[in-house]
């Protein structure tokens, strides 16, 4: 038996039926070229021949003594773990969403290895897809995505390719599987960073007392005390709402080029467009703009192990309607933060988020002061593969994160690239934030604001066709 790391236990301590611990991935397959209309359930009588899977898929957690450890599960169940569904007529994306939605709003079984695969077909345009569903003290985000890709192929003629919790972790390199981009992970790595660099403290109390007299003076300083109230920071229920979109890589980066910007600062500046826009929707717009937490990794090599993430803050400049101006508003707060990190050491840097980020995240967690929030919503952007991939012969077309909402942090928003594409994918608390798949509607937007802004010739390329 192994016993479970500390930020692994805690996301089992976290659970509660309000707020589920696990995270997903929904990939989007076209049929292989020649297969015929039965393919999807030929394909699952295949799957489930491997009914031997390996660790971490066989781990089930028991307790010692009251500690937690992963234990191999002696009675395995592939039925229920691996299911093959299919959608309600007439198959588009939208009965696709809302079926990941209800199935994101379940908790799994503890006397189970703590995870969940769905074989979906009836998508219309010969399409099937693959929802992968995961507790976070299994396996993070990352590297749920990271194994989900690697499994793949790039060469449409590989068969014979086995699911993922048959897929052998030796069998390629697994470096760099352990990166944490969630907020509660934030906060162990913050317990940690005060802890084991406490001969930092001297210069972060300096860059501290900086921090708050710049926070005084200069507008583009973005600092913990900042984040107004706002819905998006209500309690949350149980209940998910998913949704996802692509968007053309090249458009992102044609608005980049032309405002002199990184494709991270045209991605915020997006959602910070379509936040706005759906919070006017619901008459819930605050006067100051919101703050977003993005967790940034200063991992420089291939190793695996350890908290190396910190998070910058960012004004999302949503009390402008001008596009412009939000554009120029996120690169300036992105690029102080990223000066005044410059100037610190890498531990300086671990110590420094720490000692920012622990009121925050023990706030979030108990919410003993719910009128002080130091950030709005937290949002992700996670590079992805560079080439198109392909399972068994079938193409992967998209690929879209689904995260983890927390108590008074009812939206996370997760963005992954692949190839030519931006994978946004947007999950939230379904009665906090009501109507929440308009914001896909309010993403394309904000990306058409930009484009004129730049003086951009636009056309809109959804890859998802969503037709709410």
């Amino acid at each position: 038996m192994k016993p479970l790391s500390a930020t692994d236990n805690l996301f089992l301590m976290l659970e509660k039926r309000q707020q589920p611990t696990h995270i997903a991935g929904l990939q989007l397959y076209d049929f292989p070229e020649g297969a015929p209309a039965n393919y999807v359930s030929k394909f699952a009588e295949e799957l489930r021949e491997y009914t031997q899977p390996v660790a971490p898929f066989n781990q089930r957690v028991t307790y010692r003594f009251g500690r937690p450890y992963w234990k191999q599960d002696s009675q395995f169940d592939l039925e229920h773990h691996f299911r093959h569904v299919a959608l309600p007529k007439p198959g588009r994306i939208r009965e696709l969403l809302a079926l990941i939605s209800t199935e994101h709003s379940n908790q799994m079984d503890r006397e189970r290895p703590l995870w969940e695969s769905y074989l979906i077909e009836g998508l219309k345009g010969r399409r099937f897809a693959i929802y992968s569903k995961q507790h976070h003290a299994l396996m993070d985000g990352v590297s749920a995505m990271r194994l989900g890709t690697k499994m793949l192929s790039t060469d449409p003629n590989e068969r014979n390719m086995p699911p993922i919790w048959a897929f052998d972790l030796k069998s390629k390199s697994s470096a760099g599987l352990t990166n944490r981009l969630d907020a509660t992970t934030l906060v162990a790595a913050a317990r940690a960073g005060v802890r084991n660099n406490l001969s930092a403290i001297p210069h972060v109390a300096k860059a501290m007392q900086d921090a708050w007299r710049k926070s005084k003076t200069d507008s583009a300083y973005t600092s913990i005390f900042q984040a107004p109230q706002c819905v998006l920071n209500d309690r949350i229920t149980g209940s998910r709402r998913f949704a996802a979109e692509s968007f053309s890589l090249a458009r992102i980066r044609a608005i980049a080029k032309a405002f002199d910007a990184t494709i991270n600062d045209v991605v915020l500046a997006i959602c910070g467009s379509a936040l706005r826009d759906y919070l006017l929707d619901q008459n819930a717009l605050p006067e100051q703009p919101l703050i977003a937490a993005i967790p940034v990794s200063l991992r420089e090599d291939e190793s695996i192990g350890g908290n190396q993430i910190v998070t910058i803050l960012a004004n999302l400049g949503t009390d402008t309607a001008d596009p412009a101006q939000r554009m120029q508003t996120v690169r300036a707060s992105v690029q102080e933060a990223k000066q005044r990190m410059s100037t610190m050491s890498q531990k300086e840097i671990m110590a420094y988020t720490a000692l920012m980020l622990t009121p925050a995240g023990m706030q979030m967690l108990t919410g003993l002061m719910p009128k002080w929030q130091a950030f709005n919503v937290m949002i992700s952007n996670v590079p992805g593969p560079k080439e198109p991939l392909y399972w068994n012969g079938a193409r992967l077309r998209g690929m879209y994160p689904v995260s983890m909402p927390l108590d008074r942090l009812a939206l996370n928003i997760t963005i992954l690239s692949y190839y030519d594409q931006l994978e946004f994918g947007l999950t939230a608390c379904r009665r906090t934030l009501p109507s929440m798949q308009r914001m896909l509607a309010h993403l394309e937007s904000g990306i058409e604001g930009l484009e004129v802004a730049a003086g951009l010739n636009h056309a809109r390329r959804n890859e998802m066709e969503l037709a709410w």
